[in-house]
């Protein structure tokens, strides 16, 4: 995504399975089909319910049980009990939150080992956002779960480690801090952390 942005500028490594993902030669079909991604709003396709919890694995070449995948994936991401008796209607018909569990159950249909989520609970209503974070605890059990927020209490009710990227004055996204989700919240070691934790600054 980044090479649609012009002017922007990579420092730095991202490391997964001791390859860096920057790398020219990493073959990204492959990373993609071990990396799943929720979105900040729900984002299902306009298919069936079935069909979108279907659509990675038959993109990837499933030859299993299609059923038994389908039905694990949204029990994992607890929508199994109310939908069901319904998996052929549009998962355009489903509340939001409903939606975005449905995109999470997608993304964990092709059983990847990271899964990625960009403030996944931001344009949901308060019951619904519990409901994901219940969700992310469960998950982080079996998954390692990489979630953007700018909602610090939720930060430090789902993560185990947080990091601190803010802009500077010649730089977007960089890491300031990085740690235990209890050390970064009670002894920062860095004063532009402590200072967006005790809201001096936003």
């Amino acid at each position: 995504m980044n090479d649609l942005i012009p002017a922007a500028r990579i420092d730095g490594q991202i490391l997964f399975e001791g390859s860096d993902l920057y790398d020219n030669d990493v073959n990204a079909t492959e990373i993609r089909s071990k990396i799943g991604m929720v979105f900040q709003r729900p984002n299902p396709f306009p298919k069936s319910i079935y069909d979108n919890v279907a659509f990675g694995l038959k993109v990837n070449g499933f030859q299993g049980d299609m059923d038994e995948a389908i039905e694990r994936s949204l029990r994992q991401a607890a929508l199994w009990e109310e939908v069901k008796d319904r998996l052929r209607s549009s998962a355009l018909e489903l509340s939001g939150g409903q939606q975005q569990r449905l995109c999470i159950a997608r993304a964990l249909a092709v059983e990847p080992e990271v899964i990625l989520m960009d403030e996944p609970a931001s344009a949901l209503d308060p019951i619904a956002t519990l409901a994901i974070e219940e969700l992310v605890r469960e998950l982080s059990e079996h998954y390692t779960i990489v979630i953007v927020t700018h909602n610090m209490q939720q930060a430090a009710r789902v993560s185990h480690e947080t990091a601190f990227l803010m802009i500077g004055e010649d730089r977007a996204g960089y890491l300031v801090e990085h740690g235990d989700t209890n050390q970064i919240f009670t002894t920062p070691k860095h004063e532009r952390t402590e200072a967006y934790i005790t809201g001096r600054f936003s």
